[in-house]
């Protein structure tokens, strides 16, 4: 019944099929740091535009903090006008009050991830992002390793990592702001934290403020929160959207 293909030749296949992936996103576009539903929104629309992008994701499974919905509940919540980056993308939402939407987190997830691939987009999972690349004071890249290196004993932490060039890089790795913070570190960046709850305002404010922050870097997400203090939105995901797009947007723009 199944074709007559033994260990060897499995292992032959997944090696030459991930080192060929890997090399051929050593030069991209744009690199986007955080797989959530912010960063696999603005690679979407990015990719769908011809650019070349490439997601970094350090967990096993891309899909951010959206997998679980709120308290454990698999259910998103989304408010205008975030339904309509979802359902221009193909994916299905459910209004239960006017502008006030549901959907299954589980099929949402699996959507934007499924829809960025589907675009061209290349997602690395189970990889850190160490440092960044810059060069006359632009970022021009990001520096990467295995992200299970973080859990090594010391002396095995060792492990040189390699790099990953691009025109932009995207911090979309929600409320730590990572590669926003490696700018702080070195006092390049000042860094406000985010703010309490308050979705009213929460999800207003992020889309505003959506952008670049410093040469060759933009925030998406919650990210963006973190940088500039903005309140955070909690179980409510349309800004997280809605913030993916317009970077998209702004990076097409500087790009052409």
């Amino acid at each position: 019944m199944f074709s007559k293909y033994g260990e060897k030749e499995v292992s032959f296949a997944i090696i030459d099929a991930f080192f060929e992936k890997l090399k051929s996103v050593v030069v991209s576009d744009v690199v986007i740091v955080g797989a959530g539903p912010a960063g696999l929104v603005a690679a979407y629309y990015l990719s769908k535009k011809g650019k070349k992008v490439v997601l970094i994701e350090k967990n096993n499974a891309p899909g951010g903090g959206a997998w679980s919905g709120g308290y454990l509940m698999n259910e998103l919540t989304i408010r205008y006008p975030g339904n309509e980056v979802l359902e221009d993308m193909g994916l299905k939402v459910k209004e239960v009050k006017k502008g006030l939407f549901t959907a299954d987190a589980l099929y949402i997830c699996a959507g934007l991830i499924k829809k960025a691939l589907e675009t061209g987009a290349v997602i690395l999972n189970l990889t850190l992002c160490e440092d960044i690349i810059m060069r006359n004071g632009v970022i021009e890249g990001v520096v990467i390793n295995w992200s299970p290196i973080q859990f090594m004993p010391r002396p095995m932490r060792t492990l040189d990592p390699i790099v990953l060039e691009s025109k932009v890089v995207i911090d979309a790795t929600g409320h730590d702001a990572a590669v926003a913070a490696m700018l702080a570190k070195r006092g390049l960046l000042e860094i406000a934290g985010e703010g309490a709850m308050h979705i009213e305002a929460s999800e207003d404010l992020l889309a505003e403020k959506t952008g670049r922050i410093f040469p060759g870097l933009y925030t998406a997400g919650m990210s963006v929160c973190s940088v500039y203090g903005l309140p955070r939105m909690g179980p409510t995901f349309g800004g997280m959207y809605v913030s993916g797009k317009i970077a998209a947007e702004k990076i097409l723009a500087e790009l052409g």
